[in-house]
């Protein structure tokens, strides 16, 4: 939820935005998938994901119209996908297919694209086209780079960019909000009509399958390095931290190949269950710090990985219920600014789960959507004193979103979204000699797809217009900037990256036997 600190009082006040905005769907029973006729199958929820200089990734969800799942949306209804697309709305002359043929979960990736080409397209099953996800609290986008086509079923469209310059040299994955050992999303205020939900009874827990899902995912792209920002677990339990390592080491050796912070659902907890963990330093005892931090280590640090400086904040050093606005301690703000100013101009990326501002977003924004205030302007004062910061990524807002701040504006600040829910995935971090590019992917097993699907009911469905990103760029963006002072890494994990062009990868797709443009690898975006 928004911040992870969302309330009652904030729920009363937005529900009364969101109940003019769009009539509520009544819940009725619960069901499985759904035996339809083709051509009783409704394609709809169709989000243009991710965008780079020669792929895209389009997705959408196919049900039965006049059914209910129990969760307000249609009981889902496998049916086959593909998208048509060209360089002119009337002539759609390609055709790719999705991941699976027969599927409610479409999930489809367009190759082979030219940079800086406008591009027109349309999803369809059965013979349907598919409806796209609207914005009806906000000003957004799901489906386009423009807005053509919008109100409709399409042609929609988009142009690639460019791809970032210079040479590629190596790639990062950032994620956060894991929420290992959660059993229930989108639980609101205790309000009974906003209910959580549950994973489909006799399938595995959310938050591995989603976890699961990413560390395979992100095999495929041939990433360096991976950053978790936070809420790694959902309160803090020793045996969910257990788990999330051990899916975590499936990428690589910790803190040689992925790196860890704390969110406000990792602190100190009290009780019997964590009566075995160290003592906190603020409260309780602290299982997250032996987890990820033990030995009396600090839990914030920084590290050089191929040349770049990288800085890992724990944002909830500090007292505190978790619903609070994040902070540092005075040491740790100390030993921040310094590191800061001992490392100005080498090219540095910033971690941590609390984003340092929050704007444009249809929830109530409160003190405990982001770092304290206080905090957060002295660390933008001091972006704005040390050129060689580029990107801050933070989690903790479940949401994608780009913000650049007047007070520090050649920085990046990146909210990403959370693995473990809706739209359910991760950044790719591309780093080039002479710029960057920053793609969102959603986690693509079978599993993952149906799991994100079902969670985006949550909230009354209302919750996409949220988290999705308003806009393309907020999931999908490149930067210029000079990164010459980076190498490309000596080792990978376990393979090798001197023949790959950055996406992990070294064709561009191929055709299966209907003849139709498909990739079953999953690519980076801008």
């Amino acid at each position: 939820m928004p911040g992870c600190d969302f309330t009652r009082r904030d729920l009363l006040r937005w529900t009364a935005v969101a109940a003019a905005a769009v009539p509520l769907t009544g819940m009725g029973p619960a069901r499985a998938y759904a035996s339809a006729k083709p051509t009783d199958v409704m394609p709809v929820n169709l989000e243009l994901v991710t965008l780079t200089e020669d792929r895209a990734v389009i997705t959408w969800y196919t049900g039965v119209p006049g059914t209910d799942d129990g969760l307000g949306r249609m009981v889902p209804a496998p049916a086959d996908g593909e998208v048509v697309y060209g360089t002119h709305p009337s002539r759609l002359n390609r055709v790719a297919g999705g991941i699976r043929s027969h599927t409610p979960y479409h999930h489809v990736e367009l190759t082979d694209l030219e940079p800086g080409q406008t591009y027109y397209y349309q999803a369809r099953s059965n013979g349907k086209l598919a409806s796209p996800m609207e914005f009806t609290l906000i000003a957004g986008n799901a489906v386009g780079t423009s807005d053509y086509g919008r109100g409709t079923n399409g042609p929609f469209s988009f142009t690639t960019p460019q791809p970032p310059p210079g040479r590629f040299l190596f790639s990062i994955v950032l994620c956060n909000d894991l929420h290992m050992g959660e059993t229930q999303a989108g639980l609101v205020g205790g309000q009974p009509q906003y209910i959580g939900i549950s994973q489909v009874p006799g399938l595995p827990p959310y938050p591995e399958v989603m976890l699961e899902s990413l560390v395979d995912d992100v095999a495929r792209l041939d990433p360096t390095y991976l950053l978790a920002a936070g809420d790694i677990s959902a309160e803090a339990v020793p045996a969910d931290l257990n788990r999330s390592r051990q899916l975590l080491t499936r990428f690589g050796r910790y803190r040689e190949d992925y790196f860890v912070t704390r969110g406000n659902h990792d602190r100190a907890h009290s009780g019997d269950a964590y009566a075995t963990c160290r003592v906190g330093r603020w409260q309780g005892n602290d299982c997250f710090q032996d987890a990820y931090f033990p030995q009396d280590e600090l839990t914030y640090f920084s590290k050089d990985l191929s040349g770049l400086h990288v800085i890992g904040l724990d944002t909830y050093d500090k007292p505190g219920n978790g619903g609070d606005a994040g902070g540092m301690s005075p040491e740790q703000m100390s030993w921040f600014q310094a590191d800061l100013a001992a490392h100005r101009d080498q090219p540095t990326v910033v971690f941590g789960h609390h984003p340092l501002v929050m704007t444009d977003s249809p929830f109530p924004i409160t003190p405990g959507s982001s770092l304290d205030a206080a905090q957060a302007a002295a660390v933008l004062g001091a972006y704005a004193k040390t050129p060689g910061v580029f990107l801050h990524h933070a989690g903790h807002t479940h949401r994608n979103h780009r913000t650049v701040s007047p007070a520090a504006p050649g920085v990046t600040l990146q909210e990403v979204a959370a693995v473990k829910e809706y739209p359910g995935g991760f950044s790719l971090l591309r780093l080039h000699t002479e710029g960057y590019a920053l793609n969102f992917y959603k986690c693509r097993s079978e599993l993952a797809r149906a799991w994100s699907e079902r969670s985006r009911q949550e909230i009354l469905g209302y919750w996409p217009q949220f988290a999705l990103g308003n806009h393309v760029s907020d999931r999908n963006s490149v930067a210029k900037r000079d990164l010459s002072g980076l190498r490309r890494p000596h080792h990978g994990r376990g393979h090798g990256h001197d023949d790959h062009d950055g996406h992990g990868h070294e064709g561009h797709g191929h055709d299966d036997h209907h003849g139709r443009s498909h990739s079953e690898v999953a690519h980076s975006a801008s």
